[in-house]
């Protein structure tokens, strides 16, 4: 059992002052430090970011135990375009056959970079509090699944719903929730265009006039557009798959 770290996250509980003192000396020293965030709305960011990110709250909150802990387990860090509906996400690898144990903290660039772009509908909070900037919803996100990983490392399974969860991103960040209101792609296509799935459209490609189905909304919408040269469905249709951008469609009443 980790004792250290053990006995830092079960008697630890900082006063609103200490937690927005440590997170504005990280936020400040990741503006000085990184080679790719240069400003709090930064418009390029890379996975040493994160892990420059994981070391000065790891110093800050837990006093390099997480670290200490890992041991020579691995940590890896991730940027992803493809992770739409949440902003982060922290994943334990466990090695089978020649394969290592590791772990895993990926985050959203999808969300990141949708938000704080002149054209938010609304304000963005993460975990309940109100964040100001790209920067600030970058640190809510690795608060959350810096609680993740611990779980993962202390008593092998983590879950947000439960009250151990909900009793550390408390007492360590002052997290009044344990969900991210940021605005994901499907959230800005209904607001922004009036488009969400299962909705008839209409869209040119190549000059040619297609009507059909939104299927999924990511970056792009997915449409389903009835073919029977396409992929057979669950539904005995048969459809062609286009990405398509929110924007061109139109709804078709």
């Amino acid at each position: 059992m980790p004792a250290n770290l053990l006995h830092i996250v079960e008697s630890t509980t900082l006063d609103a002052d200490d937690i927005a003192a440590r997170t504005k000396r990280i936020h400040a020293l990741l503006l000085s430090k990184s080679k790719y965030i240069d400003k709090p709305n930064f418009t390029k960011i890379h996975p040493t970011d994160l892990a420059l990110l994981f070391a000065e709250y790891d110093r800050q909150f837990f006093d390099g135990q997480i670290k200490n802990t890992l041991g020579t387990i691995p940590l890896h860090f991730g940027l992803s375009k493809r992770m739409t509906s949440s902003g982060g996400k922290t994943v334990h690898y466990i090695g089978k056959k020649n394969e290592k144990e590791c772990y895993e903290i990926s985050v959203s660039t999808a969300i990141l970079f949708g938000c704080f772009d002149g054209k938010d509908h609304r304000p963005i909070s993460g975990s309940g509090i109100v964040c100001r900037d790209r920067l600030d919803a970058l640190q809510r996100i690795m608060e959350h699944e810096l609680v993740h990983l611990i779980e993962m490392v202390v008593w092998e399974k983590s879950s947000c719903s439960k009250p151990r969860f909900h009793s550390i991103t408390r007492r360590f960040f002052g997290h009044t929730e344990n969900t991210h209101q940021l605005i994901t792609p499907k959230e800005k296509a209904l607001v922004q265009f009036g488009i969400k799935p299962g909705m008839v459209v209409r869209f040119r490609f190549d000059g040619e006039e297609h009507t059909g189905v939104v299927n999924r909304i990511n970056k792009r919408a997915t449409v389903l557009v009835e073919d029977r040269r396409g992929q057979r469905y669950s539904d005995g249709k048969h459809y062609a798959k286009f990405y398509v951008p929110v924007q061109v469609l139109e709804a078709v009443e």
